[in-house]
């Protein structure tokens, strides 16, 4: 196995930080969004405010994302557990201005070589899609 880091683009929110963190430091938030979620693909969800336990098509398991460390406006650090493969996934916050928040999410993760090649583009674009799709959130609205 090989630690692999991905990266996803930097990408702006039109808010401050403070309200970014509050709504993405609450995993609870996730139900304001899940159908949105592919159903074909996630099975079954439940999310309290440090946690969110899905069951992914496919791995007939259920895998627990679960916060492990805060920092306030800044960082929010993940630990997956219940896969098969040791990955840590945090989130990360700059302000710019008082509504020009940038976004980063890195995916810290061993994987097994011969599955590296076919997982590195859709772990890559799945982060950036993520970073993207939070931009679109409606912070103010959801504090």
């Amino acid at each position: 196995m090989a630690e692999t880091k991905y990266e996803s683009q930097v990408c702006s929110i039109p808010n401050c930080a403070a309200n970014v963190y509050k709504v993405l430091s609450n995993l609870e938030n996730i139900n304001r969004v899940k159908d949105l979620i592919p159903q074909d693909k996630v099975q079954e969800m439940e999310a309290g405010p440090d946690y969110l336990r899905i069951k992914v098509d496919g791995l007939g398991q259920k895998l627990t994302l679960r916060i492990v460390e805060r920092k306030e406006n800044d960082t929010i650090k993940f630990g997956l557990e219940g896969a098969p493969m040791q990955a840590n996934f945090w989130i990360q916050l700059k302000e710019l201005a008082p509504v020009d928040t940038r976004i980063k999410l890195t995916l810290k993760a061993d994987i097994p070589f011969m599955f590296k090649m076919m997982l590195d583009k859709k772990l890559q674009q799945g982060l950036d899609q993520a970073a993207q799709m939070l931009t679109q959130f409606p912070y103010n609205q959801w504090l």
